[in-house]
């Protein structure tokens, strides 16, 4: 019974993670619950940037860059 569980919850899970992508935001750490959705700035692709906790979207970085090279908008 504990498997069958174990195994329903992660299709959820994965069900809810395939939806998410649909809309274009990708998950980067879910245990910070940050998130990236790709966004045009100045005629190029970049990440707006999200975490939990934060009351808006309020930062971007490069589509090769990461949480630590963020800028504000």
């Amino acid at each position: 019974e504990k498997r069958r569980r174990a195994e329903a919850l992660v299709d959820e899970l994965n069900e809810r993670l395939g939806r998410i992508n649909g809309w274009g935001v990708e998950l980067k750490g879910i245990d910070e619950g940050l998130v990236d959705f790709p966004s045009d700035r100045g005629g190029r692709v970049v990440y707006l940037c999200w975490q939990l906790g934060e009351e808006r979207i309020g930062w971007w970085h490069e589509l090769d860059a990461g949480f630590a090279a963020r800028q504000r908008l």
